[in-house]
């Protein structure tokens, strides 16, 4: 019986849980958007809009409460980081700071960097100011992970629809067996319908339009005779 058991236990003891929990608001918050298996989005769900909750609020007592849910970090410092493309920095969801504003040590240590919860209460909280719940949306994309096959989905921030929408995931089994029949039996029509070849036309054939366009010209002795015919005429 589970009587006193509140929520997804996801095979973790509780400890483990709660960090994991942590980790997945953090870099949905950071991001904008995870990817990660549909148990833990669920689980992270209201979580994760209890906190925005909270930040809308405002105030110190805010930011103590959601210290206190969420470990505070330094975020964005892979906007900095040289390893990373530039096809890969780009965030729709956030403006992110400039690499002017993280700095690391000569260690190669960040020294300064955006903190994780003066984002939620700056960036995050204000997007929602009139909207009362429903931050969060789970989206199917139709992976599976390997190994267990579980599906897979994208936990993402709402109020970001005019942006680049999520899909384009893997076909269904079904689908892609009834493209496979579809191209199958196209290259099977290709192969049995006959190929008509076109005659090529005979010698005679060729050289009768020639000898039609060819206008007949009178031979050049013709000339001569016909003149002196005309002469012996005006004579008589």
């Amino acid at each position: 019986m589970r009587h006193r058991i509140h929520g997804k236990q996801l095979c973790r003891d509780s400890e483990h849980r709660t960090a994991m929990l942590r980790n997945l608001a953090a870099g949905l918050f950071e991001h904008g958007q995870i990817e990660t298996t549909l148990p833990k989005a669920k689980a992270v769900q209201p979580f994760v809009e209890k906190i925005i909750t909270i930040a809308k609020r405002g105030g110190f007592n805010a930011r103590k409460r959601i210290e206190q849910m969420i470990n505070d970090r330094k975020i964005h410092v892979w906007v900095a980081d040289p390893n990373v493309p530039d096809s890969a920095k780009q965030n729709d969801h956030f403006d992110l700071p400039s690499e002017d504003a993280i700095e690391f040590n000569r260690y190669g240590e960040v020294r300064k960097a955006p903190r994780l919860v003066q984002h939620i209460l700056t960036a995050v909280a204000p997007k929602y100011a009139d909207r009362d719940g429903g931050y969060t949306r789970v989206i199917k994309i139709g992976k599976r992970r390997l190994g267990d096959g579980t599906d897979l989905v994208i936990l993402q921030l709402v109020g970001e629809e005019e942006g680049p929408q999520v899909g384009g995931g893997n076909d269904s089994r079904r689908r892609t067996q009834k493209q496979r029949r579809r191209d199958f039996a196209a290259k099977v029509l290709v192969a049995t319908t006959p190929v008509v070849e076109e005659e090529s036309p005979t010698a005679e054939e060729t050289t009768a339009p020639e000898a039609e366009a060819t206008p007949e010209v009178a031979p050049e002795t013709d000339a001569p005779e016909a003149a002196a015919d005309d002469t012996e005429k005006t004579e008589e």
